[in-house]
């Protein structure tokens, strides 16, 4: 097929797709919409699983879901170096729909209500992570630089939408059939992300006449520890992780205790969490259009890197003076756009100017790992603040001085990717060996290069 870019004015202006490309644009479109879709109906339900399983038990769920991660992880990398990828997506994506198969049927039938939320709300803490990591794995076997720089815009829109459909149908459907059912929606919503992966397989092999994942990944966890701990730039990443994590797990204690104690009935308060998610969501799809290309073009890395943690300062000191549901419930919903729309794919371009083993191993290490353990950490210190005797005035008040260091960590990170940049570039101009290719920073990309939301994770 001819490569010359699409006719439709619209496409051409906006993503700049080739004929040939046309299929697998869509299909993995289709793909991250299934994905996240079938995500953002459960999250709502592992909220609500989390207040079932007592909020008081919420430090020990997080601790649970650290380790459930350490001992994934290298489960993970064992049976990835074994299989080719384009095998090993659709096994798992069917072993999770088993397990909310069985999800579904214990919540329903009402055996071991507390344990089963506990269960439930660590299995799905692991789950969103490897995910949507998998699904970015396999887009990058899938497509070139060049057309990631192209495509991926229009490809993450698929999961902000997705991630706008999937609260709303649990906000319509949770008072009616109950969290049980809404499980099986969601195990339906990853057998068609299945039915996509494979007719990208099939394009990859037809018209790319590439192998799409078709050897095993390779690679695990302990290359890229090592990595970090030798590194004061990627060091200052997993700091940066760390302080994020810490206050946006205080917000979600906040937010589940005022939760409980406010909204008397199960199905209201998934239906609450719903449109949490659903305002969350509708605000980062607008901010990836219209703000976040023009925000990094214009001012910079750091400057993003530093727009969350000030608003976070703000945030706290609102939550201080006025610890209400409605204040608590705008924080979270700003919070969590910004974080997904604009510190997210800030934080990525961090990588790109790292070498090939450092993007791959150390950043699946501090995605992962450091993510669940900061949020393990901080659930202990928020118990242990209370236990102290601070209310959440005196909880919100002290996350203050961590946004502030929050805020130098990332306006030092951006600094020395600047000066890293420069460098890379200056030795690319020397052609000295074995200097890393620099990804494009997709955030900061004009028309059709917005990948905003490409390395969004799925979290909390």
């Amino acid at each position: 097929m001819t490569n010359k870019p699409y006719s439709n004015v619209v496409f051409d202006r906006l993503v700049q797709v080739r004929r040939d490309e046309m299929a697998a644009m869509w299909w993995s479109f289709a793909y991250f919409f299934c994905l996240l879709c079938g995500y953002y109906i459960l999250r709502p339900v592992r909220d609500e699983m989390g207040i079932q399983g007592g909020v008081e038990n919420l430090p020990w769920l997080f601790t649970a879901t650290f380790f459930a991660m350490l001992a994934a992880l290298p489960l993970f990398g064992w049976v990835s170096t074994r299989f080719p990828r384009r095998k090993l997506l659709p096994i798992i994506y069917l072993f999770f729909a088993a397990n909310l198969l069985v999800f579904s049927v214990l919540i329903e039938s009402g055996f071991a209500v507390e344990a089963t939320a506990r269960v439930f709300f660590v299995w799905l803490s692991v789950f969103n992570l490897f995910v949507v990591s998998v699904f970015w794995s396999f887009m990058a076997d899938l497509f070139r630089n060049e057309q990631a720089r192209r495509l991926y815009g229009f490809i993450s829109a698929g999961g902000s939408l997705g991630a706008l459909a999937g609260p709303s149908i649990t906000a319509m459907l949770a008072s009616e059939v109950g969290p049980g059912r809404l499980l099986l929606l969601s195990a339906g919503m990853l057998l068609l992300a299945t039915i996509c992966i494979q007719r990208l397989g099939a394009w990859a092999t037809t018209v790319s006449r590439r192998s799409a994942g078709g050897e095993a990944l390779g690679g695990g966890i302990f290359a890229g520890i090592t990595l970090a701990l030798k590194s004061p730039y990627l060091m200052g990443i997993a700091l940066y992780v760390v302080l994020g994590t810490a206050l946006g797990t205080f917000l979600y204690f906040h937010q589940a205790a005022i939760v409980a104690e406010q909204i008397a009935t199960s199905g209201e308060r998934t239906a609450l969490f719903a449109k949490i998610d659903f305002a969350v969501n509708a605000l980062t799809l607008v901010c990836q259009i219209f703000v976040v290309n023009r925000l990094i073009r214009h001012f910079g890395v750091g400057f993003a890197l530093v727009l969350l943690p000030v608003t976070a300062i703000a945030g706290f000191l609102l939550i201080g003076f006025f610890p209400t549901l409605a204040v608590l419930v705008a924080f979270q919903v700003l919070r969590r756009a910004g974080e997904y729309a604009i510190a997210r794919p800030a934080r990525e371009i961090l990588f790109t100017v790292l070498t090939r083993e450092e993007k791959y191993k150390s950043k699946n290490f501090i995605d992962t790992a450091v993510f669940r353990g900061g949020d393990a950490v901080s659930g202990w210190l928020f118990a242990g603040l209370q236990m102290l005797g601070m209310g959440f005035a005196g909880i919100a008040f002290a996350a203050v001085p961590i946004a502030m260091v929050w805020a130098g960590t990332g306006w030092m990170l951006g600094r020395s990717q600047e000066e890293m940049r420069a460098r890379l570039e200056y030795l690319r101009r020397k052609n000295e060996p074995d200097v890393p290719e620099p990804a494009a920073p997709l955030a900061a990309e004009g028309a059709g290069g917005d990948a905003a939301g490409a390395a969004r994770p799925v979290v909390r």
